[in-house]
């Protein structure tokens, strides 16, 4: 086997003055699940509750166990079972896949997975967290580098360093390209999740415009109202924005956005 060494090259990050966790992106059962954090510190590898049902994992899939496991300043965590998943790591075209047995935790987090020591140690692997990559033999004896998503990795932290707030996840689950399996809707919604979303408090029904667009329509409207308002909506689509690029050059004194800023304050990162 290739000895592995990290270069300059292997750093594909935006900021080279960075102190980052280490978030990448993994498959398991067909999807792939981005948000997940390689964590040294960790003696267990953890899939989050959420993360467990957007999987569509069936619950008899799931081990029953209780036993608690303990976070850094000495909390406990209750679990509830865990499950063996075979998890495919990528780059390009070069792929290794492990077994892993998860531990199931159901906690507000901002990641959908935890990668501790025992599945890095199976799969081999050397991080280098000054590169944001992490390096691994592939079964051909080839050396597979894994590079960290910057951008994602801070947005993981911002989120986690709100804990007052309720986390809303979003679905960092995608099925990878030339799968068999269609994805449904809420597979690629990236929204927040659907029991925070606003949701209309009667029965709707869709109308088509010109546009190709459509909206939705109550169905409580009176008789006078559905006789009225389909034909003005249609006659008046050119007058609705449906995304930013529909508005330019709009005049500050209509609309504008400003943004309270101290300019003697010192940069957080």
């Amino acid at each position: 086997m290739p000895p592995i060494v990290f270069t300059d090259d292997d750093f594909h990050g935006l900021d080279h003055q960075q102190d980052d966790p280490m978030v990448i992106t993994v498959e398991i059962e067909n999807y792939a699940v981005k948000k997940v954090l390689v964590d040294q510190g960790s003696s267990v590898d953890i899939l989050y509750w959420a993360t467990y049902q957007k999987l569509q994992l069936p619950d008899t899939a799931m081990v029953p166990y209780d036993e608690l496991i303990y976070g850094f300043s000495g909390e406990q965590v209750s679990t509830r079972g865990y499950i063996d998943l075979h998890t495919v790591f990528r780059e390009g075209t070069q792929t290794k896949t492990i077994p892993i047995r998860f531990l199931i935790v159901d906690a507000p987090t901002s990641y959908s997975i935890l990668l501790g020591r025992p599945s890095l140690n199976t799969l081999g692997a050397v991080v280098s967290t000054p590169h944001l990559a992490m390096k691994f033999p592939a079964p051909s004896g080839d050396i597979i580098t894994i590079h960290y998503d910057q951008r994602l990795a801070r947005e993981c932290y911002m989120a986690s360093l709100r804990p007052q707030l309720p986390i809303q996840q979003t679905n960092h689950i995608e099925r990878p390209l030339g799968s068999s399996i269609a994805l449904s809707g809420e597979d690629l919604d990236p929204r927040i999740g659907r029991d925070i979303r606003l949701e209309p408090v009667e029965d709707t029904s869709p109308l088509e415009l010109p546009n190709g667009h459509s909206i939705n329509l109550g169905t409580g409207l009176n008789s006078d109202e559905r006789a009225t308002i389909p034909s003005i909506l249609i006659d008046n689509t050119d007058l609705f924005a449906w995304s930013a690029a529909d508005l330019p050059g709009v005049d500050p004194q209509v609309a504008s956005h400003k943004l309270s800023i101290y300019r003697e304050a010192r940069y957080v990162s």
